[in-house]
């Protein structure tokens, strides 16, 4: 009877015990900051825009069937998840010379969660502005530009290249 208690019983009753400790995980989405930039950078590059005036949309227009230059569109903005929020706009496939260095900006981005605004530089506009996010998914983000002195704006559409 002893040894029924010590190898049946015993084992049975610690593996109940343990059994019934277990810890209930509970996913946590991704923040706005953790879409924006991995875990480590992320690499955006620019697919879309559309220019809405007065109301009126222009319609998605794709960069690759727009007037801007390759050399442009095709660049490669990447955002840090560092304390200092990292941001660097480098070369992508095209170069608009042979001469240009890969990496040619390095700033920061801001987000503010509060309104859904983050400011960060867009090489099409050659200048760092507060876009007001539409979208931002792991797979997309869309931005918003609204100038101050007209009933106008821009809207960016970006896919990721690269994430760590």
């Amino acid at each position: 009877m002893r040894q029924f208690i010590r190898f049946l019983l015993i084992p049975g009753f610690i593996g109940w015990i343990l059994g019934g400790c277990s810890e209930k995980i509970e996913p946590k989405p991704p923040t706005y900051s953790q879409l924006l930039t991995g875990t480590d950078k992320k690499t955006w590059k620019m697919v879309s825009f559309q220019v809405i005036d007065a109301g009126n949309a222009s319609g998605v227009i794709p960069v690759n069937q727009s007037n801007i230059a390759p050399c442009i569109y095709d660049d490669y903005l990447t955002f840090y998840a560092n304390s200092e929020r990292k941001f660097e706009a480098s070369e992508g496939p095209t170069k608009c010379s042979a001469s240009d260095p890969d990496l040619y900006l390095t700033d920061t981005w801001t987000l503010v969660n509060a309104n859904a605004t983050l400011e960060f530089y867009i090489p099409v506009l050659n200048g760092k502005y507060p876009w007001i996010i539409k979208n931002l998914t792991s797979t997309s983000m869309t931005v918003q530009y609204y100038f101050q002195d007209i009933d106008a704006s821009y809207q960016f559409t970006f896919t990721p290249v690269t994430t760590k």
